[in-house]
C-alpha cells in the first residue's frame, strides 16, 4: 500500500459530450480496447484509493452499467443537472458522506475523458501534494496551443499558483499563457469539502467551477501548488472524433513502444494496432497491417501478419499466422494459419497443425500435425493427430434446426471435395475417396467411397450442341485420332 494512498478518487463523467455527435455517451467511446472512462478508472486504481467514485449524469444508466461491468467496486454518484465541475465533485463527496464515509486525507479529482493519463503521473501528483504540504495541488502542463483550456496564473515573484482562469473568462494576456489546467487535482479532503460550499456561480456559464476552490483556499491562507506533467499529451481531453483518433494513435504508439522495449519486433508501428489487454513474449514478431485486440497473446518466436486481425486469440511459440482473421481461437506451438484463413470462436489448432488458404474453422479441435490445407470449412468437429483433410472439404454441421458434431480420427487421409454430414465419425487410419458424401460412420482402417459410378455418353456433344466450338474441337480431335490410326 502506498504511503500516500488517497482517501478517495473522484472521476468526473457526467457530461453529454455533444461535440462527439453520437448516441453513445462520450466517456463510453473506446480506444485500444477500453472506454475513455475505463482508462481513467484503471489509472486511478493504480493509486489504490480507499474509495473510487465516478460522477455520472448524461445517460447515467448506461454509464453506470458499464462501470459495474469493468469495476464492480466503483461507486457512482449522480449529477442530475450539469452545473459545473465544482457541483459534480460536491455530488461525489455527498455520495460518500451519505454512505457513512468520513474522508481524511487526500482526494484526487480526475476527468473521465482523459484516456492517456497514467497512474504514474497521478502518483507524482499525490507525492508532490504530500511533500509540499499543499491544501490543493493542480496537475498542469505546458502545451503548444492552450486554446480552450483553463490557464494557470502564477505569482510573478514566487511562482505560486494564484488562480486558474477559464478560457471564456480570460483576458488577452491570460490567454497567452501556455501552462494549462489539466482538470486533475489533489485536495485536502476537509478543506475541499468546506471550500465547495463557498463556490459562487457569477461567471459566464453560471456554473460552479472547481477551479474557484483554489482561490478560496489561497485567500484563507492555505498553500496552493502545481505538479507539471512530464508529457503534456497525457492530459489531452476528448471532445470530438478528431481528438478521439489522435488519442488512439498516441496510446497505440505508447503500447507498441513498450512492447518493442520488451523484446517484440514490430516491423511497421504505423500500421500495427493493439489493445491495452494484448500481451507478448520476447522475440514475437508482428508484421505490417496487423490488429491485435482483446485478450490476444503472442508467444515467443511466433509471427503474426501481415494483414491479420486477431481478437481474444492465443498464438503459440513459433506459430505463424498470416492474412488471417481470428476470434476466440487458440493456435498451438509451431502451427501454421493462412493465408486468408478465418478462425472463429472455439477453434483449437494443435501443435504443428495447419489451417491453410481459404480455410474457415469454428468450434473445432484440430490435433497435432493435422493439416487442413485449403478451401475447406471445418465446423463443430474434432480431428485427431496427423490427419490430412483434402481440398474443398465441408463439415456439414447444420441440418436447418440444430448443429451436429463430426469426429475424424488420427492418421486419416480424406479425399478432396468431401462432404462430412454430421453427426458422423471417421475412424483412425481411415481413407475417404475424392468427391464422397460421407453420411455413415467409417470404421478404422477402411476406405469409404460414396459417389456414383462414372459413365460416358459417346457423341453427346455432336448431337446436342451441333456447330458449337466444343463440337468442332471434338470433331477435329476425332479426325486426328483417325489419321493416327
Amino acid at each position: 500500500m502506498s504511503a500516500n494512498r488517497p482517501a478517495a478518487v473522484v472521476v468526473l463523467a457526467a457530461g453529454e459530450g455533444t461535440r462527439m455527435k453520437s448516441s453513445t455517451p462520450k466517456v463510453l467511446h473506446a480506444i485500444c480496447g477500453r472506454s475513455l472512462v475505463g482508462h481513467v478508472v484503471a489509472a486511478s486504481r493504480e493509486l489504490d484509493p480507499e474509495h473510487l467514485v465516478v460522477v455520472v449524469g448524461h445517460a447515467r444508466e448506461q454509464v453506470g452499467g458499464h462501470l459495474a461491468e469493468i469495476d464492480p467496486d466503483v461507486r457512482t454518484a449522480v449529477q442530475h443537472e450539469q452545473n459545473g465541475t465544482g457541483h459534480a465533485v460536491r455530488m461525489g463527496l455527498e455520495e460518500l458522506g451519505n454512505s457513512g464515509v468520513t474522508l481524511d486525507g487526500t482526494v484526487i479529482v480526475v476527468c473521465g475523458d482523459t484516456p492517456l493519463l497514467t497512474g504514474e503521473t497521478l502518483k507524482k501528483l499525490g507525492d508532490t501534494h504530500a511533500a509540499d504540504g499543499n491544501a490543493v495541488t493542480v496537475l498542469s502542463a505546458e502545451v503548444p496551443d492552450s486554446t480552450g483550456y483553463g490557464r494557470i496564473v502564477r505569482d510573478e515573484n514566487t511562482g505560486a499558483v494564484t488562480e486558474i482562469v477559464e478560457h471564456k473568462d480570460a483576458t488577452d494576456a491570460q490567454r497567452a499563457i501556455r501552462e494549462i489546467n489539466s482538470g486533475v487535482f489533489a485536495f485536502d479532503a476537509q478543506l475541499l469539502t468546506d471550500a465547495l460550499g463557498k463556490v459562487r456561480t457569477d461567471n459566464s456559464q453560471g456554473e460552479e467551477y472547481l477551479t474557484d476552490v483554489l482561490g478560496i483556499l489561497r485567500e484563507a491562507g492555505h498553500r496552493v501548488g502545481a505538479a507539471v506533467a512530464d508529457d503534456h499529451r497525457e492530459i489531452l481531453g476528448i471532445n470530438n472524433r478528431v481528438q478521439l483518433a489522435e488519442a488512439r494513435r498516441l496510446l497505440n504508439e505508447r503500447l507498441l513502444h513498450r512492447a518493442m522495449l520488451d523484446g517484440v519486433t514490430v516491423v511497421d508501428p504505423a500500421t500495427t494496432w493493439v489493445d491495452v489487454s494484448v500481451t507478448f513474449e520476447p522475440d514475437a514478431t508482428v508484421h505490417p497491417g496487423t490488429q491485435l485486440l482483446g485478450a490476444t497473446h503472442v508467444a515467443a518466436h511466433a509471427e503474426v501478419g501481415p494483414d491479420s486481425r486477431l481478437k481474444d486469440t492465443s498464438v503459440g511459440e513459433g506459430a505463424s499466422v498470416s492474412f488471417t482473421v481470428a476470434d476466440g481461437a487458440k493456435v498451438g506451438p509451431g502451427a501454421s494459419v493462412g493465408p486468408y484463413a478465418y478462425l472463429r470462436p472455439g477453434t483449437d489448432l494443435g501443435p504443428k497443425a495447419k489451417a491453410g488458404t481459404y480455410v474457415e474453422m469454428k468450434n473445432a479441435t484440430i490435433g497435432e500435425g493435422t493439416k487442413v490445407p485449403h478451401l475447406s470449412y471445418v465446423g463443430d468437429a474434432t480431428i485427431g493427430e496427423f490427419t490430412n483433410i483434402g481440398a474443398a472439404s465441408v463439415f456439414v454441421n447444420y441440418d436447418g434446426e440444430s448443429k451436429h458434431h463430426t469426429t475424424v480420427g488420427s492418421h486419416c487421409k480424406t479425399g478432396s471435395d468431401n462432404m462430412f454430414v454430421a453427426p458422423v465419425t471417421v475412424g483412425d487410419g481411415a481413407y475417404t475417396a475424392a468427391g464422397s458424401v460421407i453420411t455413415k460412420d467409417v470404421p478404422p482402417g477402411s476406405l469409404a467411397v460414396a459417389r456414383g459410378q462414372q459413365r460416358n455418353i459417346e457423341g453427346w456433344v455432336a448431337r446436342k450442341r451441333p456447330g458449337s466450338a466444343a463440337a468442332q474441337a471434338a470433331s477435329a480431335a476425332g479426325q486426328e485420332s483417325d489419321g493416327e490410326q
